[in-house]
């Protein structure tokens, strides 16, 4: 009698540990995304700053930017109704082969490899961006909701840790252009396109962590599944969504911050590296030009978000 009242005094604190451990913790999958996003982009934005500086020919580089960020320009404008199709996860997955194409397009750079990649690429980076947002959020709340804790700071916590390792993608991926690229004063085919291996490799990687993301269930994308997606009806509403924010005064007067941010981005990614940095430091001058310009940039990213933490209370 005594070992069978001990194991019943027992069973309740297994059930009890059983309980703790039931609710999901979402903080791995922002870990993985986190990481991801990382690898990805430090491959690829260090091979950004490189394109006006070693596909000259033409002006190849420069325009095949063009193209990548009109392209995105205009796709984004139908990235959600294609993420509430395909679900967040599955939106990110799609949206890393994009980088992949046009990282290989740099092996073979000519008018046929470049200009396709780049018109996916902004296919894909609009996904990978609503994507990323969706996901991020739909983690939060259900972390949120999992542990009984604030929503706002389980979303401002995630998101700065998102954050603060995606700034410092452009700090790594210069370093590994710098490393690759250090003896290599005049940027020769063979220097680059071991780089460019290098990144693929890198991207590659970023992908199958992202394999590891647990799928999204939202009410969202389950309403998706469930019915089929209207196009006309998303168009309209696309379109008084639009209208809506340009009869906003606000949204008016931050368009022309839009505008500079991306000038400025323009400049320092296409002519600064090419007119600039490589004359005086050549191409492997890049690498740690712009490993200095992202140290800079991840510091004081870092120090906004601890800014906007705190004073939101987080």
């Amino acid at each position: 009698m005594e070992s069978v009242d001990s194991r019943d005094e027992e069973a309740p604190l297994v059930a009890d540990s059983l309980q703790v451990l039931t609710p999901k913790n979402y903080t791995r999958d922002v870990h993985i995304l986190s990481c991801a996003f990382l690898l990805i982009f430090l491959a690829y934005g260090a091979a950004q700053n490189l394109e006006t500086t070693v596909n000259t020919e033409g002006n190849l580089g420069t325009i095949s930017l063009g193209i990548l960020y009109t392209s995105f320009t205009c796709f984004s404008l139908v990235a959600s109704l294609v993420v509430r199709v395909l679900g967040s996860k599955n939106a990110l997955i799609l949206g890393t082969t994009g980088y992949w194409l046009f990282v290989a397009a740099n092996l073979f750079p000519s008018w046929y490899t470049m200009v396709p990649a780049s018109l996916y690429l902004g296919f894909a980076a609009s996904i990978i961006w609503v994507g990323e947002g969706t996901y991020l959020t739909a983690a939060a709340l259900s972390h949120a909701s999992n542990h009984k804790l604030h929503e706002g700071t389980v979303i401002g916590s995630f998101n700065g840790e998102f954050w603060g390792m995606f700034a410092s993608h452009q700090f790594v991926g210069n370093l590994i252009t710098l490393a690759v690229l250090k003896d290599d004063k005049g940027g020769s085919t063979s220097g680059t396109t071991l780089l460019f291996i290098v990144f693929l490799g890198v991207i590659t990687l970023g992908t199958i962590l992202m394999c590891f993301l647990r799928k999204e269930e939202d009410k969202g994308e389950k309403e998706t599944a469930d019915a089929s997606v209207n196009f006309y009806s998303y168009l309209v509403s696309l379109s008084k969504s639009i209208t809506t924010l340009l009869a906003d005064v606000r949204m008016l007067l931050i368009i022309p911050l839009f505008a500079y941010s991306g000038l400025q981005q323009a400049f320092v990614w296409a002519e600064f590296t090419k007119e600039i940095v490589t004359p005086a430091l050549g191409v492997s001058g890049v690498g740690g030009a712009m490993a200095v310009y992202g140290a800079f940039d991840a510091i004081f990213l870092v120090e906004l978000l601890l800014r906007w933490l705190y004073f939101s209370g987080f």
